[in-house]
């Protein structure tokens, strides 16, 4: 049997764009390499911090993104996320600049979520930022844009340390933050069937926004298992031509 190369590395079929950050990452979080079920890389994109890409202009740094995916590109992966909602702005130039599949963001699972919830039912989002979650980041990730939102800035530190980039955080605090907002998303817009979680560094709590509010949850985790299992297809034993399956 004759293998193609061309790689570097193999095995490792996403890579992750990273803010440049040091706050601590529990397993869960997109940053913790021990939240992924398969090897994953990882390319720090310097520069861009959690505050200047969720306040600031993230295309700004359309091009800087892009040389750090084409690192991952040349170091063997065969597609591209990141670990920010909001760089659904640089979804468009991504794609167009890279060849190989991207997704910037967990937003981009809303529309068919939405697909997915019985009729009269819609998508909810948490987000980090919502007085920064704009419609241009909805549009770039074809969201509606009178999908629910709320933030997290009311909470007690998960939006001040994460976007402050705090070198200590209190995680209980944290996940009573992500569930005060989930609660408050369902008692806002009792039509909502379902929740999506912009921030990457909210997958820690899914299971208890799930528990809490008794609706399915989606988030970065869910988006690149998928992701992942369309670049690099589970093999299954056996093959249709064997007689021990016929």
């Amino acid at each position: 049997m004759t293998t193609r190369g061309g790689k570097t590395v193999f095995g490792a079929s996403v890579g992750i764009l990273m803010l440049e950050t040091q706050f601590p990452r529990i397993p869960g979080d997109i940053g913790n390499a021990l939240t992924w079920p398969f090897p994953v890389h990882f390319r720090v994109v310097r520069g861009a911090t959690p505050d200047n890409i969720v306040r600031g202009a993230a295309l700004d740094r359309v091009q800087d993104f892009i040389d750090a995916a084409r690192d991952l590109v040349d170091m063997g992966c065969d597609g591209i996320t990141t670990n920010c909602g909001f760089l659904s702005l640089l979804q468009g130039d991504m794609a167009s600049a890279l060849g190989v599949p991207v997704a910037t963001s967990s937003l981009m699972q809303v529309p068919l979520v939405e697909r997915l919830l019985p009729p009269g039912k819609r998508v909810g989002i948490l987000t980090v930022s919502g007085s920064t979650l704009s419609p241009d980041h909805l549009r770039a990730a074809g969201v509606a844009l009178d999908t629910p939102v709320v933030g997290t800035e009311g909470g007690r530190v998960f939006t001040r340390d994460i976007l402050g980039d705090r070198p200590e955080i209190d995680f209980d605090a944290c996940r009573m933050d992500l569930l005060d907002a989930a609660r408050e998303l369902v008692q806002r817009h009792p039509d909502v069937g379902g929740i999506v979680l912009e921030c990457t560094n909210m997958v820690p709590y899914a299971a208890d926004i799930r528990a809490a509010t008794g609706l399915p949850v989606w988030s970065i985790y869910s988006f690149v298992s998928w992701f992942q299992a369309g670049l690099m297809p589970r093999r299954f034993v056996g093959d249709i031509d064997d007689p021990r399956w016929t």
